[in-house]
């Protein structure tokens, strides 16, 4: 029988397999530092939540703040909190002063009157957090130093489907975080479309590094584990980045079946394992790599099986999905060991929301994975962002996203609420949905992202993905970061213009100057997107600003280099007098006149566009 809510989940499996082991912790991602069986990990989540009961009331709202080195204190808090029916706010632990700000923003949002920690970091917190923005000084608890034996004074709380089981904040990719209103019903029937989609076992186990902060890690891997009641195997993300080949060494080590990552993470490993180290790994048993949080890119799954096959990793294991903190976590997914969904569509269309199929071969072609389709009770639909009604098929739209397993809302925030998750059709009354925000399209049953509706770029009527600008920036020169560029619009002189920064791979962070590169960028740009750039900066490794999961935060990106608080390593700007309408931009690039055949030869049909509308002008 399923169960009501997750309190009610966890001592099912501490009563039925109580000396199973439900997590292993790995110190610097390689020593166990730590393990918890079903019915330790119920007592301290009793424990923890008769403390709270004795400080709190049902309903109120607890900071929890733990280091990367702290996953299973995290755990048995977040258990803790659910267990006292209060509301845990998970949190990053602040490494900067950008992130101590955010943690204050969501201490004063969440209105929270207790937080959650470990004796390491008590400390600092009290000091650093100011308590002028609170009615009350925050009260922090340190979790390590509460009693087992406080654990027989627990008094079950009235725990219903809908009660408030957390907030759980957005990334903050494309604008300020905000609270996500997630019940035990939403969790529940996440892990079981989780369950269903992954094509999990009580024989499955995980492997993860993902912060327990990040609905990722926290929903995909240490809940579904407990949902399973299986056993998960995590480290920190700090000792993963240090040195990524930990992370397939515990898949080897432990036998993991399941484990994943946003792309980014298969791209580190292509680079950075060397063949040596290939040798000691058996990835025969992962039959289950899931990739999402950021595009999945078929060139980075290709060179990913081509590297690991020799260690019995499958092609098959390849699992893109789509998910987002507003649907909990999972949105879409494929069927399990099935052949990967891929589309070669003109990126020329796509520029007018239209999907036009290619072939892979043909220029100015972009190649897309699929992400699956939705499970359960979930429905999608392609809407017109504008319009709000169905889009056609072949046509670019806003994703909207219903069923049981969603977010209810943001914390207090109604009229963001309204828009975003009660969204209706006007050409057929559906509804309520939830507006993505993501662009994308149908194909054969499966779902392509495009990009985010926020992101799109619009320069002279034509609409740009920013990763397809990014791509063609970092191709420029071997010294760029593959995954470290931003494009985004800045006002000058009452006209949007294109700025792209790029972060420098180490080794060239001292021997890369902006001259070399500014030409060969602004040609590609010109050549691939007929775009005009008005500024790059080359940026320090490691300094772009994303997401925990690394997404790229481009309206960060945007704020602060208008600011002036990006790391910069060496910038260049064109002249503030040049005109920035189209009618510059091919006398610029299209003087001497091979270059106009040049182009032409390249991109005939949207030469004859552009034409058009500058003729209209």
């Amino acid at each position: 029988m399923q169960p009501a809510n997750f309190v009610e989940l966890l001592r099912h499996q501490s009563q039925h397999q109580p000396n199973r082991t439900a997590f292993i912790f790995l110190k610097d991602g390689e020593a166990e530092a730590g393990r918890v069986t079903y019915h330790q990990l119920n007592q301290q989540a009793q424990a923890i939540a008769a403390y709270l009961q004795t400080q709190v009331k049902p309903g109120d709202r607890a900071l929890l703040v733990y280091p990367y080195e702290a996953g299973l204190d995290f755990i048995a808090a977040f258990l803790g909190c659910l267990y006292a029916g209060v509301v845990a706010v998970p949190c990053h632990p602040p490494r900067n002063r950008f992130g101590w700000s955010d943690l204050q923003a969501r201490l004063v949002d969440s209105q929270a009157a207790i937080g959650l920690t470990t004796r390491g970091l008590a400390a600092k917190l009290t000091a650093q957090l100011s308590s002028s923005a609170t009615t009350t000084p925050l009260n922090w608890c340190t979790t390590e130093a509460i009693l087992l034996t406080q654990a027989d004074r627990w008094v079950k709380p009235s725990i219903e489907g809908e009660t408030l089981a957390f907030l759980q904040y957005t990334s903050g990719s494309t604008g300020a975080p905000k609270g996500v209103l997630i019940p035990h019903t939403s969790i529940l029937h996440n892990q079981q479309m989780l369950q269903q989609a992954f094509g999990h076992t009580s024989d499955s186990i995980g492997v993860g590094w993902l912060p327990l902060f990040h609905d990722m890690g926290l929903i995909g891997n240490a809940l579904q584990a407990i949902y399973l009641g299986t056993s998960c195997v995590l480290m920190s993300p700090i000792a993963f980045i240090q040195k990524p080949v930990r992370w397939l060494q515990a898949i080897s080590r432990y036998q993991a079946t399941t484990s994943g990552a946003p792309n980014f993470a298969y791209d580190l490993l292509c680079r950075q394992v060397t063949q040596a180290q290939q040798q000691t790994l058996d990835l025969s048993c992962w039959n289950l790599a899931f990739s999402g949080a950021e595009p999945v890119r078929l060139e980075t799954i290709e060179r990913f099986v081509h590297k690991f096959a020799p260690c019995g990793f499958q092609r098959s294991a390849f699992y893109p999905c789509y998910g987002m903190a507003e649907a909990t976590l999972f949105v879409t997914g494929g069927d399990k060991g099935k052949p990967l969904a891929v589309a070669h569509v003109q990126e020329t269309a796509l520029e007018e929301n239209r999907v036009v199929l290619a072939q892979p071969n043909d220029r100015g072609v972009r190649t897309m994975v699929g992400c699956g389709r939705a499970w359960l009770d979930h429905q999608i639909v392609i809407a017109d962002p504008q319009s709000c009604t169905v889009c056609p098929p072949q046509t670019v739209g806003e994703i909207w996203v219903t069923g049981s397993g969603l977010g209810r809302g943001y914390w207090q925030q109604p009229e963001a609420t309204n828009c975003t998750f009660h969204a209706y059709l006007t050409d057929t009354g559906d509804g309520p949905f939830l507006r993505t925000g993501d662009l994308g399209f149908w194909q054969d049953g499966h779902l392509f992202i495009t990009g985010r509706l926020k992101d799109v770029l619009v320069f002279w009527g034509f609409n740009h993905y920013p990763e397809a600008i990014e791509r063609t920036v970092t191709a420029c020169h071997p010294g760029f970061h593959e995954h470290g560029a931003a494009a985004f619009a800045i006002s000058v002189n009452g006209d949007d213009r294109l700025v792209v920064v790029q972060e420098i791979e180490r080794q060239y962070r001292d021997r890369l100057p902006i001259g070399d590169v500014v030409e060969s960028i602004r040609w590609a740009l010109f050549q691939e997107h007929f775009l005009d750039v008005y500024a790059i900066a080359l940026l320090k490794p490691g300094s772009l600003p994303k997401t925990p999961s690394g997404k790229i935060q481009r309206h960060l990106c945007r704020k602060k280099f208008l600011n002036q608080e990006l790391e910069v390593l060496d910038e260049w700007q064109s002249d503030d007098n040049r005109p920035s309408d189209i009618h510059s931009l091919i006398h610029y690039y299209l003087n001497p006149l091979t270059h106009l055949y040049r182009y032409l030869a390249l991109s005939k049909g949207r030469f004859r566009r552009i034409l058009r509308s500058f003729v209209r002008s």
